[in-house]
């Protein structure tokens, strides 16, 4: 056994990072720099370029805010305040309270946060037990961390102290504020937004570009979440607790059958739309929605035929590779772009054509006799991942063509200060699908899910604002259904290999949750997509 020695120690000794170190790995196992362990350990640095380092740069950053916010304002002016959700490279944060958040005091606001990061103070984890940690809250008027604690089944619970301003946060944190050199507040609508580098550019805050369709659908759905007096993890727990789960599900499921309605009663009565473009990333529920729609369609007199952009694959052996030499599936050059805007635009003009088919086993295109001819009150719901980028359909009038945006933007947040990340919610979705449907191990899905989010980061992404109508598939408690899926599957994945801190984190995530069984949920619901039993060919 070696000398004991502080990470934070070794950190400062590293000197040719290109990124700033935040966290370790000792042993495979995340530690806060701020932990003093055995020198003959593995230890491996994490920066702030790593996908875990840079969520505990946004979480110390989250907790400067918020300690400047309770600096600046006095306590008594304010009711909430909130972290909201994730917009643009940032996270959208609301005031409640006898205060306003205007350009000037958000101005103030910044200037305290780096004052605070100038003066380097210490971010202190105290660990206290839960109880005692329910009644500090209660007494701060955190009542969302208060709710979400008397679930909590473990005896204890670590809060961090910045300079006296205590909060509890879901994940690891920086060692002290002086760590936090790269953000920026901007005013947006009542709130405000605070911007902070992504894993690719670490020492610069990227431009603040308003996504005010986003925005709008996000909204909404906090809303449905006010509406059903559930915007925490706590409040779901509460309602589940109390017997109302089935009655969860099946409002949730209303509210969404009334948009998809809504969003087919807008197609039909605009005739000139025959190409309904719909594009999301993974594991938002493309297929159950695309069926459901058509129902809609069908129910407004339209006769709606089902095509997935897969059809229209290059043969394998003219599909791109991308930089490691592997097939990219995912680029738009994968795709026959000229043969798809040629079969359109014949179906535009009234012409019969053939639907190809792409057999994935042999890497070839086939035509097996789906012939295809639109007619009056015919249209094309077509699903893939380049739906709504104009290149794709670069021939068509764009009067003909109506696009969807299509994602799972999960409304619910741990507590007041802690947003669930969409992402973790479609990572669990595909775990589960892919265990079902594909015998798939979750290390296989953790293992790919940065491919996928790179495909997505520079496919979907940049078009979302694009669409005519977003369309939120997440589910309010969808989490507490899926952590009983998901929970055997990451237990299965061993200590000692690569994605075991991935899943130890998620299985900490899903134990703020209680279960609610999938009995209650309707055959056509997105859920079935993923945990099965779905009346649809998913």
């Amino acid at each position: 056994m070696g000398e004991m020695v502080l990470l934070k120690d070794l950190a400062d000794k590293v000197t040719d990072s290109k990124d700033d170190i935040i966290l370790a790995k000792v042993n495979g196992k995340l530690q806060e720099l701020t932990k003093t362990v055995d020198s003959d350990s593995l230890i491996e640095f994490v920066t702030t370029a790593d996908p875990a380092g840079n969520l505990t740069y946004k979480r110390s950053a989250t907790l400067i805010l918020l300690k400047a916010v309770y600096d600046i304002i006095d306590k008594d002016m304010i009711e909430k305040f909130k972290v909201e959700f994730s917009l643009s490279k940032g996270y959208y944060c609301t005031l409640k309270g006898k205060q306003k958040l205007t350009v000037p005091l958000i101005e103030a606001i910044e200037n305290r946060m780096r004052e605070i990061v100038r003066a380097d103070i210490p971010i202190e984890k105290i660990t206290m037990s839960t109880g005692d940690a329910i009644k500090s809250f209660a007494k701060h008027r955190m009542y969302d961390k208060e709710t979400l604690f008397r679930f909590r089944r473990h005896s204890t619970v670590n809060i961090y102290s910045l300079d006296g301003f205590k909060d509890y946060y879901y994940g690891y944190m920086a060692p002290s504020t002086g760590y936090i050199k790269y953000f920026k507040l901007y005013p947006y609508d009542e709130g405000l937004v605070l911007q902070m580098p992504e894993c690719s550019n670490t020492r610069s805050v990227p431009e603040f570009r308003p996504q005010h369709k986003l925005f709008a659908v996000m909204e909404e759905t906090t809303r449905w979440g006010e509406m059903l007096g559930i915007e925490t993890v706590g409040e779901l727990n509460e309602a589940i607790a109390a017997g109302r789960g089935n009655e969860l599900i099946l409002v949730q499921e209303a509210l969404q059958e009334k948009k998809l309605a809504d969003i087919a009663s807008t197609i039909s009565k605009d005739p000139s739309k025959k190409f309904i473009m719909m594009a999301g990333p993974s594991s938002s529920g493309k297929t159950t929605t695309s069926y459901r729609l058509s129902i809609q369609l069908m129910a407004h007199g339209m006769r709606p035929h089902q095509l997935s952009l897969d059809n229209y694959f290059l043969d394998r052996e003219h599909t791109p590779r991308d930089e490691n030499g592997d097939y990219n599936f995912e680029c738009l050059e994968a795709l026959d772009v000229e043969l798809f805007n040629n079969n359109m635009t014949d179906l535009l003009n009234g012409h019969e054509i053939e639907i190809p088919d792409f057999n994935f086993k042999t890497g070839k295109r086939e035509y097996n006799g789906n012939k295809m001819k639109l007619g009056e009150n015919d249209v094309l719901v077509i699903e893939g991942i380049h739906g709504l980028n104009d290149k794709l359909s670069h021939s068509l009038p764009k009067e003909s063509k109506y696009k969807i945006y299509l994602s799972a933007l999960t409304q619910l947040n741990v507590d007041e200060h802690n947003r669930i990340s969409t992402t973790d919610c479609r990572l669990l979705r595909r775990m589960v699908r892919d265990a079902r449907t594909r015998g798939a191990s979750a290390k296989r899905t953790i293992a790919m899910w940065h491919s996928v989010r790179k495909g997505e980061e520079l496919n979907i992404f940049p078009y979302q604002e694009e669409a005519d109508v977003m369309f939120n598939s997440s589910l309010i408690y969808e989490l507490s259904v899926l952590k009983q899926y998901a929970e055997p599957l990451l237990f299965g994945i061993k200590e000692d290999e690569p994605e075991f801190a991935e899943a130890k984190r998620l299985l900490k995530f899903l134990d703020y949750f209680l279960c609610i069984s999938p009995e209650s949920i309707p055959i056509n619901s997105i859920a079935r997509e993923f945990v099965g039993g779905s009346c649809f060919n998913v």
